[in-house]
C-alpha cells in the first residue's frame, strides 16, 4: 500500500508538525506533499521522508511569505498527480484537503482547524492584518470559502482534534467528524521536588492569543510573571510589562521542561483548537489557568488540575488568579500527570487507525 501524507506547509515545528511526525512514525514509507518547505526548519523525523512540493514553492520568496499565496493554494492542490497512492492522509490547517484522489483510493482528513482567517476569526485577522490585507481579504475571501466547504466533501473521513474543532467542523463545512486527541509525548516531561513563586506564559506574541491580558493583570496583581515567546507583540509588550515581569525570546527544550516544571501555574489565555503547552505542563507536575473555551476545556480538570476563567478580561483572570492560589493546597501534581497521560501518542495511533480502517470498510 502506498500512502501519502498532504500537509499544509512546513516553515516551523509547531503543535501540527508535531502530529505530522507521529504520522512519519506510524507510516515510515509515506511521501509528503506540501506547499512549500524550510528544510532548516523541520524535524530529522519529517526530513527521511521524500517531500514534495506544489507549485507555490516556486514563487518568489514563496518560504517566507507563502501565506500571501493562499487564493492560488486550492489550484496548487488540485494539480497534484496522487494517483499512484492508495491511501491519502491530509493534515488542514491550511489549505490541504482539496487534493484529488483515485476513485478506489481511501483519503482521511485531520483536522486542527477549519481556515481560521475565513471562517470564525475572520474579522480578526481583516482589523489586525496590515493594509494590504484589509483590502484584499474581502476580495478573495468568499471564493475561498466556498472551494473550502464544497472540497470539504472529498476526504471519505474526517477527524477532529477536539469537540471544539469538531463542532466548528459541522458549521463550517456541514460534514461529521470523529474526535482523535493529538499525541502529547508525555514521557518527556517530568515533575520537579518544588515550585517556584513564578507564573508562565508559553506561545506565540501574536494577537489572537492575548498575552497582553497577562500582562495587564499581572502589572495590576505584581505577582511574577515568566513570558516565554516571540512575536509581533514583543517589542510593546516589554514596553507595557512592569517590574514583576520578564521576558525569554527563545529557550531549548530542556529549559523549557524546567520552566514547566518550576512554574507556580500556566496561564494560558488563548482560545486554542487544542493546546498542547496546557497538557506538557500537567505532565510537569503543575496545574493551569485557563481561559475557558477552545480545546482547554477538554484537557483541564476544572478544580483538580487547573481553574478556569470565562471571560477575557483582565478583571475575570485577576479574580481566577485569586480562587487559585486559595484552591492550590489542594492540588495533587500526581492527578495532573495522570490526565496528561490520557493523551498519549499510543492513545493517538489506536484512534487514528481506527478511523482509517473504517474508512477502508466503507469501500467494501
Amino acid at each position: 500500500m502506498r500512502v501519502a501524507i498532504i500537509h499544509y506547509w512546513l516553515v516551523q515545528m509547531r503543535g501540527g508538525e508535531r502530529v505530522l511526525e507521529h504520522l512519519c512514525r506510524m507510516y515510515p514509507d509515506a511521501d509528503i506533499f506540501t506547499h512549500v518547505v524550510d528544510r532548516s526548519a523541520i524535524s530529522a523525523t519529517i526530513l527521511k521522508h521524500k517531500i514534495f512540493q506544489t507549485f507555490i514553492a516556486r514563487l518568489p520568496f514563496a518560504t517566507r511569505h507563502y501565506q500571501k499565496y493562499l487564493p492560488l493554494m486550492p489550484r496548487a492542490l488540485e494539480a497534484l498527480d496522487l494517483s499512484a497512492y492508495d491511501l491519502v492522509i491530509s493534515c488542514e490547517a491550511g489549505p490541504a484537503k482539496g487534493i484529488i484522489t483515485r476513485p478506489d483510493a481511501v483519503h482521511v482528513t485531520y483536522c486542527h482547524s477549519p481556515m481560521r482567517y475565513l471562517w470564525d476569526q475572520y474579522a480578526q485577522y481583516h482589523a489586525d492584518g496590515g493594509a494590504a490585507a484589509r483590502l484584499l481579504m474581502p476580495l478573495f475571501a468568499p471564493s475561498l470559502r466556498m472551494w473550502d466547504t464544497v472540497s470539504a466533501a472529498r476526504p471519505d473521513r474526517i477527524m477532529a482534534n477536539s469537540d471544539y474543532i469538531r463542532r466548528r467542523i459541522a458549521k463550517s463545512w456541514g460534514r461529521a467528524a470523529t474526535v482523535v486527541y493529538p499525541p502529547v509525548d508525555t514521557r518527556l516531561f517530568a515533575p520537579a521536588p518544588y515550585a517556584t513563586d513564578e507564573y508562565l506564559w508559553v506561545g506565540q506574541l501574536v494577537p489572537y492569543k492575548r498575552p497582553d491580558l497577562a500582562i495587564d493583570a499581572f502589572n495590576q496583581s505584581g505577582r511574577k510573571l515568566h513570558v516565554i515567546g516571540d512575536g509581533a507583540m514583543l517589542a510593546s509588550l516589554q514596553a507595557r510589562a512592569g517590574p514583576s515581569i520578564r521576558f525569554t525570546r527563545r529557550m531549548g527544550f530542556s529549559a523549557l521542561r524546567d520552566a514547566y516544571a518550576g512554574a507556580r501555574a500556566l496561564v494560558f489565555t488563548a482560545e486554542e483548537d487544542f493546546g498542547l503547552i496546557p497538557v506538557e505542563v500537567m505532565a510537569s507536575g503543575r496545574p493551569v489557568i485557563a481561559f475557558a473555551r477552545g480545546g482547554a476545556v477538554e484537557t483541564v480538570v476544572a478544580e483538580e488540575t487547573g481553574v478556569f476563567f470565562a471571560e477575557k478580561s483582565v478583571e475575570a483572570l485577576l479574580e481566577a488568579l485569586d480562587r487559585f492560589e486559595t484552591w492550590l493546597p489542594a492540588f495533587d501534581p500526581a492527578r495532573a500527570v495522570a490526565r496528561a497521560r490520557t493523551f498519549s501518542p499510543d492513545r493517538f495511533g489506536t484512534d487514528f487507525s481506527a478511523v482509517v480502517a473504517a474508512a477502508w470498510q466503507d469501500r467494501g
